[in-house]
């Protein structure tokens, strides 16, 4: 009977062994498999609200953030951290790799993609507009906005867009560039009379509107839509990305969470087929 007790012991000795020595082995399986994730760190403005903004608790938040996020959730190998920074920045930090993904509404332009890659699956459909003080008449397209004082942002695309007008017009815009590139700081300008008109997203627009109880009116009728996608540096790096990444897209499109994120963020479906 003693001999059988003492076998018994050794028994459980033996599992508790066993025990430990899997709960280590478990352990060091998630250790290495978190160690193995390769970070890529995905630039973005703070201040583009509903997009990518900072929220009340201080959190980067918006629509374009949370995509990333749907991203994130199915590529295995990689996880995605944030760098919230000026527009201005954030093609110089893709292009020195202290960024390795753009995700902040970005147009396709053949100028961009001479330099850059595009993810092939857009996912978000933008409008671009006109704003203009509350009460303003005579101004719904790039023509009215002739002779007049028009805000501007060094390379976004709505510059762009006003630039090639201008080459084509002798420069009868007059383009005023915004030393902060803040949008916010641009429609208070439209507001207090020191620009007679903005162009830019009216999603955007309308979000600071009602942040900052602005004056403004918004042109319904666009003068251009634009679908946006991913960024990556043309390199093996972004090749590899853009190849894991693409086919995610097309399935968050498929399975409708894109379109759940845009009515969550947006208010509507704006998403390109």
């Amino acid at each position: 009977m003693k001999k059988l007790k003492t076998i018994s012991a050794f028994g459980i000795i033996l599992l508790l062994a066993a025990a430990a020595l899997s709960a280590c082995s478990s352990e060091k399986a998630d250790t290495t498999s978190a160690a193995e994730e390769k970070t890529i760190i995905v630039g973005t403005q703070n201040d583009y609200p509903p997009f990518a903004y900072v929220d009340d608790n201080n959190q980067l938040t918006g629509y374009d953030v949370e995509v990333i996020r749907e991203i994130d959730k199915k590529l295995d190998g990689y996880k995605f951290e944030f760098s919230a920074m000026t527009w201005d920045s954030i093609f110089l930090s893709l292009e020195s790799n202290k960024v390795q993904l753009i995700a902040d509404e970005v147009a396709k332009s053949a100028e961009r993609e001479a330099k850059y890659l595009f993810s092939d699956e857009s996912y978000f459909s933008a409008q671009t507009v006109i704003i203009v003080k509350q009460g303003t008449t005579g101004i719904s397209s790039l023509k009215d906005l002739e002779g007049k004082k028009v805000g501007a942002v060094a390379g976004d695309s709505y510059t762009v867009l006003l630039e090639e007008y201008n080459k084509t017009h002798g420069d009868k815009i007059i383009l005023k560039y915004s030393d902060v590139g803040s949008p916010a700081d641009i429609l208070q300008d439209v507001q207090n009379g020191r620009l007679d008109a903005y162009v830019n997203d009216p999603i955007m627009t309308k979000a600071i509107i009602k942040e900052h109880n602005l004056k403004l009116d918004v042109i319904k009728e666009p003068i251009q839509s634009d679908n946006i996608a991913l960024v990556f540096n043309k390199d093996e790096q972004g090749e590899e990305l853009k190849a894991k990444i693409d086919p995610i897209l097309k399935a968050l499109k498929a399975d409708g969470t894109l379109a759940e994120l845009s009515k969550k963020w947006t208010e509507g479906e704006y998403i390109p087929q």
